[in-house]
């Protein structure tokens, strides 16, 4: 799953896809280098970040929906947490949902995935963006993940999505610390247990940026390539069915090789 970001704000690439036309080119672009979903997100969620209006956010979105029209070949999976936006999008083409609340945000969001048949992801997140990384976070990690995903998932089913729709997220860097987020690629198989695929997105993130950090700075943006590539491959090894990326034909490498190695354990 290739990442879009059509803000002036979101964490790793703000403001360089704002523009439609450029949008347009960035997701055509990793279709060629062999993604097989694009994630478009209108509004930032990154830590500290604050909301938009659903006027706002189809402002940005819809002219790039009408763009990649009868160009794009691979599905489009838009990154929302309005019930409103989700169905505008899933009438101008979109054919999946990505709610990084997990359905807090906006319990509504699931009839539009059951009345759409659309696959909906689900992903754990502990506070809001505003607050998420200031903490208290949980004692117990992926208990609390687990557990938040189970009630996340019973939002959906009780609203009509079936169970073949449901991708369940830990969501890495939302409300974890930098150690939390390696404990849950550790234990990605505890949220297999729950019977749904698994998304993992780690690119370009903040506990990258520290790991790699030198001198006391976190590294830059551009220097987290090869980090994000470790924890792409350490996720496919235990059990992640989509990886969200950033940078494309590098990560689609690492996930044939992985998956070459995966076939032999």
């Amino acid at each position: 799953m290739g990442v879009l970001n059509i803000t002036p704000d979101s964490f790793s690439d703000g403001g360089k896809f704002y523009d439609p036309k450029l949008a347009v080119k960035q997701a055509l672009a990793m279709q060629r280098d062999g993604a097989d979903i694009v994630d478009i997100g209108a509004e930032s969620t990154r830590p500290g970040s604050e909301g938009i209006s659903a006027a706002e956010e189809l402002r940005r979105l819809l002219p790039v929906m009408e763009g990649l029209r009868s160009k794009l070949k691979i599905p489009i999976s838009v990154d929302t947490q309005k019930s409103a936006v989700a169905e505008i999008a899933l009438g101008a083409g979109a054919q999946m949902l990505n709610d990084v609340s997990g359905l807090r945000s906006d319990p509504a969001l699931a009839k539009v995935a059951a009345e759409y048949n659309a696959p909906l992801i689900l992903m754990h997140m502990r506070g809001k963006p505003r607050s998420m990384q200031k903490g208290p976070f949980a004692r117990d990690v992926v208990k609390d993940v687990v557990g938040g995903l189970h009630k996340s998932i019973a939002i959906a089913r009780r609203a009509g999505v079936a169970a073949s729709q449901i991708v369940i997220d830990p969501g890495i860097g939302f409300g974890k610390s930098f150690a939390q987020n390696y404990e849950l690629l550790a234990q990605l198989p505890a949220l297999a247990k729950l019977g749904f695929p698994i998304l993992v997105g780690t690119s370009r993130k903040g506990f990258l940026g520290a790991t790699l950090a030198r001198n006391g700075m976190s590294a830059p943006l551009d220097q987290r390539l090869w980090g994000t590539a470790a924890t792409v491959a350490a996720s496919i090894l235990n059990g992640a069915h989509i990886v969200r990326v950033h940078d494309v034909a590098e990560m689609v490498q690492v996930a044939r090789v992985t998956d070459c190695l995966l076939e032999q354990l």
